[in-house]
């Protein structure tokens, strides 16, 4: 594997996916799969579980059956872009005839892969729906001597390279997209470690801390503070 590669698979570790599927053996072989290339997973089996998660936490993508059991997925999907949200989503079913897959994407979908699939190939759809351009647009975030490409999930300071774990690069994001602004605790924890992940109570203050030690030793231009009790914010150091 060329150094290339691997530095994709390495940002891409930081991207996270919503699959909404009931059989749970399936559910299982999904998630370690994606796991294996790197992503981040929440599993639900519910499309009810699925639209909660997604008023508390932030997703990359989802990946959608719809034999669910308490409503068809097809309604998810409805009520997901019934809110406006832009989520990419992949539907994954059994469903195979033209008129079904005219419908789920009419319905919203972005991608209709069938059941049996090749694992390979449910992957290589997902990173081909990141890349696109729409998903990718605004994606530049800068601070100081800083600059973050969300989509490519890779940080530079005065145009050198700046590498961060993909939990740092996460964290690094959110300050980014509030700079100026308190950003709580809790919704940090929720956004980086997900809703099925223990973490303890310090386990924020740890990557916080790390970050913020790793940007003052390249002098990026921005500062991480401690708000006690309540989150972090990041703010850009004014130059005399």
């Amino acid at each position: 594997m060329s150094g290339h590669e691997k530095n994709i698979l390495w940002w891409f570790s930081a991207v996270r996916i919503l699959l909404v599927e009931d059989h749970e053996r399936l559910a299982s072989l999904v998630s370690k799969g994606l796991k294996a290339a790197h992503f981040l997973v929440e599993a639900f089996a519910r499309g009810d579980e699925a639209l909660a998660a997604l008023e508390v936490a932030h997703y990359d993508a989802m990946i959608l059956d719809l034999g669910l059991p308490d409503q068809d997925g097809l309604e998810v999907l409805r009520r997901l872009r019934g809110k406006g949200l832009s989520l990419p989503v992949l539907i994954l079913t059994s469903r195979v005839l033209v008129a079904q897959r005219i419908e789920g994407l009419n319905a919203g979908a972005d991608d209709y892969l069938t059941k049996p699939f090749d694992m390979a190939e449910l992957i290589a759809r997902l990173h081909a729906l990141l890349r696109r351009p729409e998903i990718a647009l605004g994606s530049l975030l800068t601070a100081g001597n800083l600059v973050f490409d969300v989509g490519a999930r890779e940080a530079s300071v005065n145009a050198a390279p700046f590498p961060l774990t993909p939990r740092e690069a996460g964290l690094l994001e959110h300050l980014l997209r509030r700079a100026g602004k308190v950003v709580p605790k809790a919704m940090l924890e929720d956004s980086l470690y997900g809703l099925q992940e223990t973490v303890s109570p310090n386990t924020i203050e740890v990557l916080a801390h790390r970050l913020r030690k790793k940007l003052e030793s390249v002098d990026a231009g921005v500062s991480i503070h401690t708000v006690r009790g309540v989150g972090y914010l990041l703010t850009a150091e004014t130059k005399p």
